[in-house]
C-alpha cells in the first residue's frame, strides 16, 4: 500500500512539472533586463524581457515582442536551450503515457507485475532525463544572457521552469526507487472470501 501511494505521488509530480515545463518551453518571459532601475527603465521604454523564442519590450500600454527567427544568427546557448526544452516537452509524452498504463486502477488484461514494473521504470527514468534537460536549460540561459546585458530579475517563466523540474525530478526519483520491486508491483489487492468468514470480510491477497 506504502509502495502504491509512492507511485502516485510520484506520478502527480511528474505530471505537474511536466505541465510546468511546458509552460516554461512556450513562454517568453525567462529575464527581465534593464539598465537601470525598474522605474527608470519603464519611463524610458527600455525595460524587456529575453525568452527562448523572442525579445520583448514591456511598456506602459505596451508589450512588443521581436520573434527570434534568424537560427543562423541566434546565440548558441538560446539554440542549445531551446533544444533541451523542446526534448523535455517531448519526452514528457512517452513517459507520462507509460505511468499512466502502470496505475493500480489501470489493468491491461493478466498482465504480470513484472511487465508493469518494468514500464514503471522506464516511464520514471524518462521523467528523471526530462528534469536534466530543464534544469540545465534553465540555469545555463539567465547565467549566458547575464553575459550580454543587465539583468534585473528572472520571469515567470523560469520561475516555472525551474519549479517544474524540480517536480520531475521529484516525481522520477520517487517513482524509480519507491514503487517496491518487480515480484510484489501492482500485485497487492483485495477479494472477498468466502467459506469460514463473513462474505463481506475482506483481504488482501498476493498472486
Amino acid at each position: 500500500m506504502v509502495a502504491t501511494c509512492l507511485h502516485l505521488a510520484g506520478f502527480v509530480c511528474s505530471f505537474m512539472g511536466w505541465i510546468g515545463v511546458v509552460v516554461a518551453t512556450a513562454t517568453n518571459d525567462w529575464v527581465v533586463t534593464c539598465g537601470y532601475t525598474i522605474t527608470t527603465c519603464r519611463k524610458m521604454d527600455e525595460l524587456g524581457s529575453k525568452g527562448l523564442w523572442a525579445d520583448c519590450v514591456m511598456a506602459t500600454g505596451l508589450y512588443h515582442c521581436k520573434p527570434l527567427v534568424d537560427i543562423l544568427i541566434l546565440p548558441g546557448y538560446v539554440q542549445a536551450c531551446r533544444a533541451l526544452m523542446i526534448a523535455a516537452s517531448v519526452l514528457g509524452l512517452p513517459a507520462i503515457f507509460l505511468l499512466i498504463t502502470v496505475l493500480p486502477c489501470i489493468r491491461m488484461g493478466h498482465e504480470p507485475g513484472a511487465a508493469k514494473y518494468r514500464r514503471s521504470q522506464l516511464g520514471g527514468i524518462l521523467i528523471i532525463l526530462l528534469a536534466m534537460c530543464g534544469v540545465v536549460a534553465t540555469i545555463w540561459f539567465p547565467v549566458c544572457a547575464h553575459r550580454e546585458t543587465t539583468i534585473m530579475s528572472f520571469g515567470y517563466s523560469l520561475y516555472t521552469g525551474w519549479i517544474g523540474s524540480a517536480l520531475c525530478l521529484f516525481g522520477g526519483c520517487v517513482i524509480v526507487c519507491c514503487s517496491g520491486d518487480a515480484q510484489t508491483f501492482g500485485e497487492n489487492r483485495f477479494y472477498y472470501a468466502s467459506g469460514s468468514s463473513s462474505p463481506t470480510h475482506a483481504k488482501s491477497a498476493h498472486v
